[in-house]
């Protein structure tokens, strides 16, 4: 029996699919953080890049034992991994998922790429993935890709926008910047009575703070739906940033200023709010006026699903895309922010 495999593995989670070869899936397992660079070393595990994959292994045996499929019946296996930013880290999962049989074929790949494959007609266009980091991705129809790795370690995802919230609060607690409605939130989130105990929770020799700043970008957003001025700067200021990352990344593969698809994937983009999602868009359609916006109704891992086939020789057309997402299982659906 013929089937492939898709590993989509971020920073906050790891999810495995495998699909028969008319693109129904047959089993899914999700697991912890997947990033080389990241994962945090437990159980007698020295380095990151063993903690990522060991979750990975063990997240892929999981999705293989619930679609009752060994690994010597895939196919071709991808990975879509946060932490592919060099050569030697696709090196790195290439070599360690075939010494386990987990494909006859395995291709890893930065996770801004897979999601072009189930949001665009030809997995074409620029892809701005944005959850717990960010990645940019883009793709041309004659196969030529860039990802944007370190080139955009000023600019990531929500831990970067929680962050960011906290150095606006801070500020106006200064009177650098205006009184905003974000200091009352942030204060009412961790209990506290005053932005000095704000200070203090985030940078102190005693104890960690309680929250990650990634669990604070909800309330960004929202403030700046709500028109707060500072929560806005702050939000269209990085949208502004992500833009020109996805314009380079646009100019890299040959597309900037051609009609393409703009995919913005990741948890971020979930929320109520547009206005990150309109500063990117603004300033893509700067050199690129006739980019058009995608919005995925899909995990990205469903993109890996459909490129994996597309590799082992199944037509990728709307029909195959529709059957992978119909029968995605309800526990691998999109996640919103944490709150």
């Amino acid at each position: 029996m013929g089937c492939v495999l898709a590993v989509d593995g971020g920073n906050t989670k790891t999810i495995a699919l495998v699909a028969a070869l008319d693109g129904t899936i047959m089993g899914a397992a999700r697991g912890g953080c997947g990033d080389i660079y990241n994962a945090v070393p437990l159980d007698g595990l020295a380095t990151a890049a063993a903690a990522a994959r060991a979750t990975v292994e063990a997240t892929i045996v999981a999705a293989l034992r619930a679609g009752n499929v060994a690994p010597a019946d895939l196919e071709v296996a991808v990975f879509n991994m946060a932490g592919v930013d060099w050569p030697e880290d696709a090196v790195y999962w290439h070599d360690a998922m075939t010494e386990r049989g987990f494909g006859r074929r395995v291709i890893a790949q930065n996770d801004a790429l897979g999601v072009l494959y189930a949001a665009t007609p030809g997995a074409t266009g620029v892809s701005v993935v944005v959850g717990t980091g960010a990645a940019t991705g883009a793709r041309a129809a004659n196969g030529r890709v860039w990802h944007s790795s370190f080139w955009q370690d000023e600019a990531h995802g929500s831990m970067h926008l929680g962050q960011k919230l906290l150095f606006a609060v801070y500020r106006s607690a200064l009177g650098i910047e205006p009184p905003t409605s974000l200091t009352a939130r942030v204060l009412e989130f961790l209990g506290v009575p005053s932005v000095e105990d704000v200070l203090h929770l985030f940078h102190n020799r005693q104890r960690p703070a309680p929250v990650t700043p990634d669990r604070l970008t909800a309330i960004l957003l929202d403030e700046a739906e709500r028109g707060d001025e500072v929560a806005l700067r702050v939000v269209r200021d990085h949208g502004a940033t992500l833009g020109n990352i996805a314009m380079a990344a646009a100019r890299q593969v040959g597309l900037d200023g051609a009609s393409f698809p703009l995919v913005l994937a990741g948890g971020v983009f979930r929320h109520s709010s547009s206005a990150l999602a309109d500063a990117i868009v603004a300033r893509v359609r700067i050199t690129s006026p006739d980019a058009w916006l995608v919005r995925p109704l899909v995990e990205p891992v469903a993109g890996v699903v459909v490129q994996a086939l597309a590799l082992a020789g199944v037509i990728a057309d709307e029909r195959l895309r529709d059957r992978v997402i119909s029968t995605l299982p309800a526990d691998v659906t999109l996640a919103g922010l944490p709150t």
